[in-house]
């Protein structure tokens, strides 16, 4: 019996324990006291980019460990490749009536030139034109800024290629002072829609920002001081371009957070490796205007037959002046 007892009130214990504990914790808790806001932390400001300044390897699809160069085997068969179908896209170009205008700007030594010469290499200068303007004159200079560009725009069944353009107020003329603060703030406000309006008009306008690092930079510049056929490349603009690397990159920066727009977006090309990125380049660019093959679903083309000699005799070689014949097998 005392056993009994003692394992009743061993339960009782237990079940008056257990509905405490239950009576505890049904019970609201007593509220905190509210703690006061606390103020907002000041913005940081966003640590500068590396390199070039706007494009690094965290914030772009650029792969971290980047492919070597590619044989020079290959890079000559995937350009061929592409000039077939640079010549396609020209005959759209020219049969539909299209006004293709593409920008190309980057720093010094990024390869914009060497990509231009690629895209023009197989095709024709009547269709295909490059401007590539100088220092402004005196009287360009009191002109509405996009006065001396606009003349240069094309006709339908026209490729424009800029090497620079109208985007040297809000680099070179900006880090230079060679336009005012107004004259500045100016080509920032009217720029993307001075491009809106050429979209408008039904141009297409394709823009291309080549970037560099500053180590392959350095490099290129070495090379064309001891090149003797590359000498003439390097400009006192350009040295002066090395010294003020970081005062490039804040208005490039500046430059794309005005205009990459979503009418015009730029297009960011990895330029380190040439061959890579004249490749991707031109690659790129035959993605951004459809077109169809109007040259292979021709008639062949046929030679007429020449006519039958009438009696015609050639002037004496001799007196004539010949190239003198200094290279031969």
């Amino acid at each position: 019996m005392d056993n009994d007892e003692e394992r009743k009130e061993d339960v009782s214990d237990k079940e008056s324990h257990e509905s405490k504990e239950s009576k505890e914790a049904k019970e609201p808790k007593e509220p905190k006291e509210a703690k006061e806001p606390k103020e907002p932390k000041e913005a940081k400001e966003p640590k500068e980019a590396k390199g070039d300044g706007a494009v690094t390897l965290e914030n772009t699809k650029i792969p971290k460990k980047k492919m070597a160069k590619m044989s020079e085997e290959l890079y000559l068969k995937e350009l061929a490749k592409l000039h077939v179908e640079l010549v396609k896209l020209q005959e759209w170009i020219r049969v539909k009536g299209l006004k293709v205008v593409v920008l190309f700007e980057g720093r010094d030594a990024a390869g914009k030139g060497g990509v231009i010469k690629r895209i023009t290499e197989p095709l024709s200068p009547r269709i295909v034109k490059v401007v590539a303007l100088g220092t402004p004159t005196e009287r360009e200079k009191s002109q509405w800024y996009f006065q001396r560009y606009v003349p240069h725009l094309p006709a339908a069944g026209e490729m424009v290629l800029f090497d620079r353009s109208w985007y040297n107020r809000a680099g070179v003329e900006r880090v230079m002072g060679f336009c005012t603060e107004d004259e500045y703030q100016e080509f920032l406000r009217s720029c993307p829609e001075f491009e809106r309006m050429l979209v408008r008009s039904g141009i297409i306008l394709i823009k291309y920002w080549f970037s560099v690092s500053d180590k392959e930079q350095e490099k290129r510049f070495l090379s064309r001081t001891q090149d003797p056929t590359k000498q003439w490349k390097v400009s006192p603009m350009d040295l002066e371009s090395r010294m003020r690397w970081e005062d490039y990159s804040r208005a490039k920066d500046a430059m794309f957070a005005y205009t990459d727009i979503k009418q015009v977006p730029w297009n960011v090309v990895d330029a380190d490796i040439k061959p890579h990125a004249r490749l991707n380049c031109i690659s790129h660019l035959l993605s951004q205007i459809p077109y169809e093959d109007l040259l292979t679903t021709k008639d062949p083309m046929k030679l007429p037959p020449r006519k039958k000699s009438t009696g015609y005799i050639r002037p004496p070689i001799d007196e004539q002046t010949w190239v003198p014949y200094k290279y031969h097998g």
